[in-house]
């Protein structure tokens, strides 16, 4: 991207003035190395997004910052809506909540070497993973409306967890003002049987330790240690959330012009938040929200089975559950003057500062675990959210390292075969189903996830907290 596009910048924050019919600034939180990496389409959907009725503040872009749908892959934008602000189908993603679940296992290093295969293996035969994957759990009408109702907590009354658990979840586990009647019978239908499946792309169920630990203070709140073994889950609402996302993206476009909606780009297809159309979207979406937090439960339920078969002294514990392509209606300080906003992130992952009212008690002075997934064979972090980043990016932060080239060019690079050879030198474990698919999901293919989340850091979006290499991954 071309440095001179910014009007001022510091080391790790650049910002767009506003031009055209951009209502407010784009900002770009990254150091100047990605930024001159990042693609210029990247420039192009941030400030578009800048244009939308009812923006707060600023359009935001994270350190991991690529081209998406409509918003850019790791943009935050806030609404107001007493200022006409619009919900965006696209600003949510196609994957709703697509997320990372982190655990404790209770182990080490020591503990796992002797049967790293066996639980490689046996992870993979009980955790559905790839295209289409389906799973052991069938829901018929009703089943399927009480859990787009309950979540997690849906999950955890079947017996899949413990009440525990959703304390160390986002909402919970049960997003309120979901409304499983907005979601419609082809998109319940796509997830009838795919609930406790990690499915594809990205996804994957990774097993980690922990390999250093940058904050002391931060570390010991979250209960982390070097060499312990965590378990991070890395996936969302499946087919039913793209469902809701391609569905209503339709309707969007319609009725964008009779909203009187002048969109800069047909995929930032949106409604008023008080319209008709906003709120069903908004009910759907809640519902889609519910889909990946239930199925993140499950999957965490059959993990802990296959570790009590191979590691019985293992006791898998929830670190935290967070959710990076959602909106959620939340309270935000603006100008001085608290205002209750539509937060979208997409591909960016709540990141809640110390005293946060919805924080447990254990988390207040530390802030929330902001759950940064690595990409197969690199690095994952954990941070923290801050202060700092409440006021400037609305208490959000990166998800991950964010591609640095696409699928198909990644395909055409590498062999995924030799990708899994190579890994197993470093003593990291791959299963997946699909070698085209490990090799979509190459390292190579990524940005350097390390310099990703120190420019976060230093931007003071959030704090880095302890980085963690894989040791086994069951990839999608």
């Amino acid at each position: 991207m071309d440095l001179s596009l910014f009007a001022c910048h510091d080391d790790y924050r650049w910002e767009i003035a506003p031009r055209g019919k951009m209502r407010v600034p784009a900002v770009i939180f990254a150091n100047e190395q990605l930024i001159r990496d990042m693609d210029s389409k990247v420039y192009d959907q941030v400030t578009n997004v800048a244009m939308l009725p009812g923006i707060v503040q600023a359009s935001y872009a994270m350190p991991d910052a690529h081209w998406g749908y409509g918003f850019p892959i790791g943009g935050v934008a806030a609404f107001d809506p007493n200022m006409g602000g619009v919900v965006s189908a696209g600003g949510v993603g196609f994957d709703i909540s697509c997320g990372v679940r982190t655990l404790h296992t209770g182990l080490d290093l020591t503990d796992i070497e002797g049967v790293k295969n066996d639980l490689a293996n046996m992870l993979f035969f009980k955790i559905p993973a790839g295209l289409g994957s389906t799973g052991r759990m069938h829901l018929e009408h009703e089943d399927m409306d009480a859990m787009l109702a309950g979540g997690a907590r849906w999950a955890v009354a079947l017996g899949y967890g413990s009440w525990e658990d959703l304390m160390h979840t986002e909402e919970e586990g049960c997003m309120l003002g979901a409304v499983p009647e907005n979601v419609s019978e082809h998109a319940k239908k796509r997830q009838r049987d795919q609930m406790g499946t990690l499915g594809s792309g990205n996804h994957y169920l990774e097993v980690q330790r922990v390999a250093e630990i940058c904050d002391a203070e931060a570390g010991a709140a979250f209960g982390l240690h070097e060499d312990e073994i965590m378990v991070s889950i890395h996936c969302g609402s499946r087919g039913l959330g793209h469902q809701i996302g391609t569905e209503f993206l339709k309707k969007m476009v319609v009725s964008a012009r009779g909203y009187g909606i002048e969109l800069p780009d047909r995929e930032l297809a949106c409604a008023p938040i008080s319209s008709p159309l906003g709120q069903d979207y908004l009910g759907a979406m809640r519902a889609g929200i519910n889909c990946a937090l239930a199925n993140r439960q499950i999957i965490t339920h059959l993990t802990r089975e296959v570790f009590a078969a191979v590691l019985p002294r293992a006791g898998l514990r929830v670190l935290y559950d967070v959710s990076h392509n959602t909106c959620k209606e939340e309270e935000h300080s603006v100008d001085g003057v608290s205002r209750r906003l539509f937060v979208h992130r997409k591909g960016a992952t709540r990141a809640l500062g110390p005293g946060h009212p919805q924080l447990l008690e254990a988390l207040r002075a530390t802030g929330q675990p902001v759950l940064i997934g690595g990409s197969m064979g690199t690095a994952s972090y954990i941070m923290a959210g801050t202060t700092q980043g409440m006021a400037l990016s609305f208490g959000s932060a990166c998800h991950g390292a964010g591609r640095a080239m696409s699928r198909h060019q990644a395909s055409r690079q590498w062999r995924g075969r030799q990708v899994i050879d190579d890994l197993a030198q470093h003593g990291i474990i791959i299963r997946s189903p699909s070698t085209r698919g490990v090799a979509e999901e190459a390292p190579g293919a990524y940005k350097d996830v390390t310099a990703v989340v120190d420019a976060a850091d230093a931007a003071g979006i959030a704090r880095k907290v302890a980085k963690l290499v894989p040791v086994i991954c069951i990839k999608g």
